[in-house]
């Protein structure tokens, strides 16, 4: 072999090498620190049509969202939104960048931290106390408390370009009832100052709106909705992202009624204050076409722009809904009548 051929082979051995590292990179799971993500590409709703159990969990579910000194998530390619858990114990856990966050691709970029050009919505949906740090700032969030944290790379007053939000880091207040962390992230085009949401709306917050309790005992959904991070309850923003918090009341076990496709948002649920032993049959897919997929307590499902959605459980429980797409009208839904779903 001359050196030329030596040369050709080399480099098509360095390319092939490149492209499949590559591949790969888009694929692979992501741990970076104490933080894991794993990542679900949008599917076709008649390629849905065929799918069977095992492989409709692995397109929708996160099994697992919270995990002790873990942070875990999912990136969906449905709008590009983020979710998952922080539950710190005996650590304090921060949010880190990642390669598909799309910064480390850009060499301009110096400064390379989650939410550079991401929004997010946290809420504590565990039984303890907790704190969420920004940039070394404590908010101290009870349990059903949120906090939004806007877009970092962001133009000041001289209208030069800054970075802020650079580090969220959550911690609880006692590791024995530690607090669990849920998290919906979307891409942000602006910044929105960072906006704390409490039940009491006690100094220096703002208070959830509450509404309800809507529903009927005789249709086995009466349930309180809480209005977390939506535009009517924050001072400014969101971008996109939309968040709330919905708990059935004793003897409820629908959620989400009626069923509704939201044509222009996704959806994720995350399900929680469910007994062990208890579980939830969630319904989604085409109206004509439904499918069901039974969720265990903290766990959670990615519902796509054509899936309907609605619940109903052995046993009442509450659910995080959050949503992100092309507007911030709370009502933007179509309802299905119940007698047509298939």
């Amino acid at each position: 072999m001359n050196k030329k051929q030596l040369a050709l082979t080399l480099f098509t051995l360095s390319f092939s090498l490149f492209i499949s590292n590559k591949a790969r990179a888009q694929e692979a799971d992501r741990y970076v620190g104490r933080q894991h993500v794993k990542f679900q590409t949008a599917c076709h709703p008649e390629d849905v049509k065929h799918y069977d159990t095992k492989t409709l969990r692995q397109r929708f579910v996160m099994e697992k969202v919270m995990a002790a000194d873990s942070i875990l998530l999912t990136y969906s390619h449905y709008d590009r939104f983020i979710f998952g858990g922080a539950m710190p114990v005996n650590q304090t856990l921060k949010l880190e960048n990642f390669w598909e966050l799309g910064l480390d691709v850009d060499k301009t970029i110096t400064d390379k931290y989650f939410l550079y050009n991401r929004e997010v919505g946290i809420v504590n949906c565990g039984q303890g106390d907790g704190v969420v740090i920004v940039d070394g700032k404590e908010y101290a969030l009870s349990p059903k408390e949120a906090l939004y944290v806007g877009r970092g790379h962001m133009k000041d007053k001289k209208d030069k370009w800054v970075d802020t939000n650079k580090s969220v880091e959550f911690r609880s207040k006692d590791p024995k009832k530690p607090a669990k962390f849920y998290l919906n992230s979307a891409t942000a085009h602006t910044h929105y100052k960072t906006q704390w949401i409490t039940l009491d709306g006690r100094k220096g917050s703002l208070k959830a709106a509450v509404w309800g309790p809507v529903g009927t005992t005789e249709e086995a959904n009466n349930r309180t909705v809480y209005k977390l991070i939506v535009n009517d309850v924050l001072e400014e923003g969101p971008c996109q992202l939309q968040l709330g918090l919905t708990q059935l009341n004793p003897g409820a076990v629908w959620n989400t009624m009626p069923p509704h496709t939201h044509g222009r948002r996704i959806e994720a649920y995350y399900y929680f204050n469910l007994p062990e032993e208890q579980t939830i049959s969630h319904v989604m897919g085409q109206p004509q076409e439904s499918r069901n997929v039974w969720l265990h307590n903290e766990q959670a499902i990615m519902s796509p722009e054509w899936s309907m959605h609605a619940a109903a459980g052995t046993y009442y429980y509450t659910f995080i809904w959050g949503m992100a797409g092309e507007n911030l009208y709370y009502n933007d839904k179509d309802n299905i009548p119940v007698i047509d779903i298939r």
